[in-house]
């Protein structure tokens, strides 16, 4: 892999990597992607990669995406991404998560960071005994809470926002919804969409995860291997990335693909590919941004109301980012990140003509 080459052809600023030296358990890699509208904000994840280049090029993916995020969200942050390669089961323990906080600190503010995949609050705790620089504490510890909560309402509000477009229909009443994934944040949202009365069919790769959520819900469980052909209104992914593809986007079976996963799409081709399908596909940056709006929120003192009023602020931004793909006869995502990448370079212009 050209490191070099693929930071170039995505626009990242920097990569950098951190092992405990005096332990040895720890491998980090921080992605910087973009710093142009504030102090970098993203989330850490922990995951058993295959391969270093693989937590390399998950590092890469997801800081561009928290570029995405807080730029169509109107955060002043600008985008990275923090990778613990190990296993969240076997490897995570108080040492590793020091020593994680104590290279967060020496960045001196350039990285502030909180929960993603594989880590929860209460890792932050021990991340936080050798750094200010993070968010997503518990209550008790004068966070902010689980971000899974707005998150999840955030997906809720997208899915409704994405219904009225698709089909001028203003409620969930009756509509189904394949949902992907019934961890953290896919549970939630099954149960906003149970409660609006939406029809839930639903997976998971713990099938007793998916089970309880299915009898809580009163959804209807399917192997993993079959979500994506469920005749539906709405596909909803709420797992890891990378879930729709040349091979998946023919066997899918709905109108609209709206959920609560980070970088859903293999590839930028595979958005014209939900295009040409006339599939609506609401930008998972934007759907999925109550979490980063949240934690944002504690850097400024946490404010409950505020927070979930700027998440509110999520049908409306989608409808700008529909009208504009109509308008121009682009796909989605395309539009969203046009209108990302003009806010960065006004930013921009900005700030050249102050120094």
């Amino acid at each position: 892999m050209d490191l070099f080459k693929k930071m170039a052809a995505e626009g990242h600023e920097q990569v950098m990597f951190f092992r405990d030296k005096a332990g040895g358990k720890l491998k980090s890699i921080v992605a910087f992607h973009d710093s142009t509208l504030g102090p970098p904000l993203g989330g850490t994840r922990m995951y058993p990669y295959a391969s270093e280049e693989e937590a390399v090029i998950d590092a890469l993916r997801l800081s561009k995406g928290m570029t995405l995020k807080s730029g169509a969200s109107g955060l002043h942050h600008g985008g990275v991404k923090g990778i613990i390669w190990g296993d969240p089961e076997k490897d995570k323990d108080e040492l590793l998560l020091r020593a994680y906080g104590r290279f967060i600190e020496g960045l001196k503010g350039r990285f502030i960071t909180g929960t993603d995949v594989g880590t929860y609050s209460a890792d932050f705790v021990d991340v936080g005994s050798e750094t200010k620089y993070v968010v997503g504490l518990p209550v008790e510890y004068g966070g902010s809470g689980d971000t899974s909560v707005l998150t999840a309402y955030g997906v809720f509000l997208a899915i409704g926002a994405s219904v009225l477009e698709a089909t001028g229909k203003s409620d969930l009443k009756g509509v189904k919804v394949a949902v992907q994934g019934t961890g953290k944040v896919g549970s939630k949202v099954c149960r906003h969409l149970s409660e609006a009365g939406a029809s839930v069919v639903l997976t998971d790769v713990r099938k007793d995860v998916a089970l309880r959520v299915a009898e809580e819900v009163g959804g209807t469980y399917v192997d993993p291997e079959d979500i994506l052909s469920v005749q539906a209104d709405v596909f909803s992914p709420n797992a890891l990335g990378a879930v729709l593809n040349e091979k998946t986007i023919p066997l899918l079976k709905c109108g609209i693909v709206c959920g609560g996963a980070n970088n859903q799409m293999a590839t930028p081709d595979d958005a014209e590919r939900l295009y040409r399908r006339g599939i609506l596909y609401a930008p998972d940056y934007v759907v999925n941004a109550g979490g980063v709006i949240q934690v944002a929120d504690e850097l400024l003192g946490f404010n409950k109301e505020r927070a979930r009023l700027k998440v509110e602020r999520i049908p409306s931004l989608l409808k700008t980012i529909f009208t504009i793909s109509k308008r121009e006869g682009i796909n989605t995502e395309l539009a969203a990140t046009r209108m990302v990448e003009e806010r960065i370079a006004g930013v921009l212009r900005l700030k050249a003509t102050m120094t």
